[in-house]
């Protein structure tokens, strides 16, 4: 049928334009996928990885194991459900996955044969398994688990009548580290390392002593031995940043040190052919940063080589590639985390970058990969606008991505485009590099509000990665800086070094540089300034407006505010008195309150919310408490937000990341002034 063409334009004014699509929102966080630690299958040929979501009746992240193919074909489930799947590691004929799953109540070892679909508890672990490694013969899995001690009770208390409520019994610590960040106080007890059949069996414990074997377990070719780091020394609370790499043979327990090393040992890695063992490590100065370094030494020990020595970057994880001739390695650079490799000689050459995005809620690293014998590289790919997707990268670097778990989601969301952004620092001329997003739908010819989002550390990185809190405040109508001023990582051992024993310091000065850089450029109202980060970032934003009273409000999140009581509350005593003073708090007291937010506290005017988690053994909420009562002792308008059960990183639980971004919103909103027109 054909109309009359004023019938068409009628319809056509009828009609309603296709409605524009929402911005993020924070409830979207319970509807976001994202891929970690992808496993490529030994012959290349598939992938199995932790696919990642939020339960919004459980309130709880999950982890699921998916499988597909490198061309991206049949992706589908190995394990579903409400429960929790983990580290899935193939063994070496690519028929069987190990993993950890907690279907049976609390975590424990698996095996799926791929055959037949078949799957089956190893054995009944009473503590969780990790760092798996099938024997080279797939007839064993190598893990490492916690062993609780007994100790004598310090008293013997008098039996309480039968029927009578007498109070829990005292505990008595007389450790230097006696609780951990995200786990709570410490239990009496060790890791230790353990072998079980691959058909089931009674788990068999190989490591004894009162020292902790966790880490990177990796077996000879022979099956004869296992290959590991640990720190047995009797004091290795107060050093923390020693290990040796040890040779452990199964048949005797003989244990033989292969490489006394002052500095940590890290992921030692057996060549395939026996011959090499590759590993992480530096030298220790007692510097508040040092960069590990890949190393290579004889299986039988001996003097070690430096492999990538002119590759001024942090080394982490290591996979041998299957001819034995080179070692495949992950490090950052610029802001982007890369995949390299280093051949026996000392030559490194980059294999794929971009790697990266299972941090979702800032955009730090988070990234992941493995190798197969043919080469192919799976890894998390890193991008602004989607979390880590599952991608492959061959060994003629063709790369491509293999799952869209967002697309029905963040397809139809607009989110902040992300541009880089590169300044010269005031201190002394050094460029600094940094990210700006926008808000949706940004229109050049108005004038923003800027929020400062300051990293964690202070040795991290940010970069171009998806970040739902950073696009939840581009979504609120927020221009979003992120840099990283000196002291972050992946620009090289002396950009991160300026820092040390000076920290928080220019630092402070380049994040400044930063936010008038982006002034410059014509779109964001000076008059509308904000600042917050964690952590170190925390630090940086209670120095800052100590420092300057550009900015309408504040989000203080889990700071360290007086360094002298933080090195007698955290989990981490050693590395902030002698890595990051140089001296105990009582040996140089001015120092120690030279570089305290609480020392700047006469000075602040900015309107402050201070948040934290209650939990939070490493930046302890009495940090919080006092910066909090300064500034009401002072008179400058502030909150403290406790965050129940959570550790230091606040959003361990969904509707905690909700939260925190909410009240992050609400407290600049509430500042904001009209307006310009």
């Amino acid at each position: 049928m054909r109309f009359p063409l004023v019938v068409l334009a009628l319809l056509a004014v009828a009609l309603p334009a296709r409605a524009e699509l929402p911005v993020l929102q924070p409830a979207d966080i319970f509807q976001l996928q994202w891929a970690s630690d992808p496993q490529v299958a030994p012959g290349g040929e598939r992938v199995v990885y932790v696919r990642n979501h939020a339960d919004i009746m459980a309130d709880r992240y999950r982890q699921n194991l998916w499988l597909v193919d490198v061309d991206g074909g049949q992706h589908q489930p190995l394990t579903t459900g409400s429960e929790n799947h983990s580290q899935p590691r193939w063994s070496p004929d690519g028929s069987r996955i190990a993993y950890v799953g907690n279907q049976d109540g609390k975590p424990q070892l698996y095996v799926r044969w791929l055959g037949n679909d078949r799957e089956a508890r190893l054995a009944q672990l009473t503590e969780s398994p990790a760092s798996l490694a099938w024997s080279p013969d797939g007839s064993r899995i190598a893990f490492s688990m916690f062993v609780p001690a007994r100790p004598q009770p310090f008293v013997q208390m008098p039996p309480a009548p039968r029927g009578a409520q007498w109070a829990d019994r005292a505990a008595v610590i007389d450790q230097l580290v006696y609780r951990r960040d995200g786990r709570g106080y410490r239990r009496p007890g060790h890791t230790h390392v353990f072998v079980v059949p691959a058909d089931g069996g009674a788990p068999l414990q190989v490591t004894r002593g009162d020292f902790d074997h966790g880490g990177t377990v990796s077996w000879t070719p022979d099956g004869t031995a296992l290959v590991f780091a640990a720190n047995r020394r009797a004091d290795a609370d107060f050093e923390p940043r020693r290990a040796t790499l040890y040779r452990l043979e199964l048949a005797t327990g003989e244990l033989t040190a292969l490489l006394e090393h002052e500095g940590p040992v890290l992921g030692p890695q057996v060549s395939p052919d026996g011959r090499w063992i590759a590993f992480r490590a530096f030298t220790d100065r007692e510097q508040a940063h040092q960069q590990q370094e890949l190393w290579l030494v004889s299986s039988n020990g001996g003097e070690p080589r430096r492999l990538a020595d002119e590759l001024d970057r942090s080394i982490g994880t290591l996979y041998w590639a299957g001819d034995s001739r080179g070692v495949y390695f992950q490090y950052d650079d610029f802001g982007i985390t890369r995949v390299g490799l280093a051949d026996l000689r000392g030559a490194a050459r980059e294999v794929v970058g971009g790697v990266g995005g299972a941090s979702i809620g800032r955009p730090y690293p988070g990234a992941s990969f493995s190798v197969a014998r043919n080469g192919t590289v799976a890894f998390t790919q890193a991008g602004t606008q989607r979390p880590a997707e599952v991608a492959v990268a061959t060994r003629r670097g063709r790369v491509t991505r293999l799952t869209a778990l967002n697309e029905n989601l963040l397809g139809q969301r607009r989110l902040g485009a992300v541009e880089e952004i590169w300044y010269e620092s005031s201190v002394d001329g050094r460029r600094v590099q940094g990210w700006i997003i926008k808000p949706p739908g940004f229109d050049p010819g108005r004038k923003y509000p800027l929020v400062l989002e300051i990293h964690g550390g202070p040795f991290a990185n940010y970069g171009p990665r998806f970040s739902y809190e950073l696009q939840s405040y581009a979504a609120a109508g927020y221009v979003v800086l992120y840099t990283n001023p000196r002291g972050s990582t992946s620009y090289g051992a002396e950009f991160a070094g300026l820092i040390d024993k000076a920290y928080p310091g220019h630092d402070h000065d380049d994040l400044m540089d930063g936010i008038d850089a982006v002034i410059a450029q014509g779109y964001v109202d000076p008059d509308r300034l904000y600042i917050t980060g964690g952590s170190g970032g925390g630090v940086l934003t209670s120095w800052a407006i100590g420092m300057t009273d550009r900015f309408r409000a504040a989000v203080v999140q889990k700071p360290v505010i007086n360094w002298y009581s933080f090195a007698f509350v955290t989990d981490i005593p050693i590395i902030a008195t002698r890595y990051w003073f140089g001296a105990m708090p009582w040996e140089n007291p001015e120092e120690y309150l030279r570089r305290s937010p609480i020392s700047l506290v006469g000075n602040v005017t900015t309107p402050t919310m201070v948040l934290t988690g209650e939990e939070d053994w490493r930046t302890p909420m009495s940090e919080s408490e006092q910066y909090f009562q300064a500034l009401k002792l002072k008179g400058v308008e502030a909150a403290l937000v406790r965050i129940p059960e959570a550790p230091h990183s606040i959003v361990h639980r969904p509707s905690n990341a909700i939260e925190k971004v909410l009240h992050v919103i609400g407290w600049f909103d509430r500042h904001q002034p009209e307006a310009p027109q």
